[in-house]
């Protein structure tokens, strides 16, 4: 098993990034709020668990290992495949999801695209006992935790790669437009105190937004 990479980033995409590793580019599915965090031409680490298929290897990326434990975890749910636990991550830090499944807060489950409430009834019956309770703080709940190579974002990318990974969710275009608009204020404030835009908290707010709408 592949339990992690570290090396440049090659290529960034809205479902996913290419590291390279001792001269080969490995190609990794990552949920939005890494991508976010990744860098063309800056080095990164990443968790990752390799899903083996008949006819295909998929190598999934995390933000750190609890995020992957939780990816496997979710697994072992009857109907849930990488491609839905992924999901669920996209939406939810894994503190959310361990507090939601605890909890039985079925409507938080739903909101991830492919749950619905037979499907976040089922998550709470088979996981509660075996996620644990709500942890601390990981690599993609708040703003100043440095992972993957820092979380600091250039003034001018913030906008292209929030609307990149707002597409890689399924969300229209006018839809990202309307979440950018929105949450341009919270950026701006987050260079006038800090200097640097935190993507992956940006995209937990329009997620939210987008989510009422």
């Amino acid at each position: 098993m592949i339990a992690s990479v570290n090396g440049r980033v090659a290529a960034v995409s809205p479902d996913g990034a290419v590291v390279e590793v001792g001269g080969v580019g490995l190609a990794v599915q990552c949920t939005p709020g890494t991508i976010a965090r990744l860098q063309v031409g800056e080095n990164a680490r990443l968790s990752t668990s390799l899903v083996v298929r008949e006819d295909s290897l998929t190598l999934y990326g995390f933000a750190d290992d609890d995020e992957r434990q939780l990816f496997e975890l979710l697994q072992t749910a009857n109907g849930v495949g990488p491609r839905l636990a992924q999901a669920v991550l996209a939406i939810h830090p894994p503190r959310e999801v361990r507090r939601a499944v605890t909890m039985g807060d079925l409507k938080a489950l739903m909101q991830v695209p492919g749950i619905g409430k037979k499907g976040a009834e089922r998550l709470v019956l088979e996981l509660r006992d075996r996620l644990g309770a709500p942890t601390g703080d990981t690599a993609l709940d708040g703003p100043g935790l440095p992972a993957l190579g820092g979380p600091i974002t250039p003034v001018a990318p913030w906008r292209d790669q929030l609307v990149s990974a707002l597409l890689g969710l399924g969300w229209t275009g006018r839809e990202a437009d309307n979440a950018l608009t929105a949450l341009a204020p919270v950026a701006d404030e987050q260079i006038a105190t800090d200097g640097q835009v935190d993507v992956a908290v940006l995209l937990r707010q329009a997620l939210q937004i987008l989510g009422r709408s």
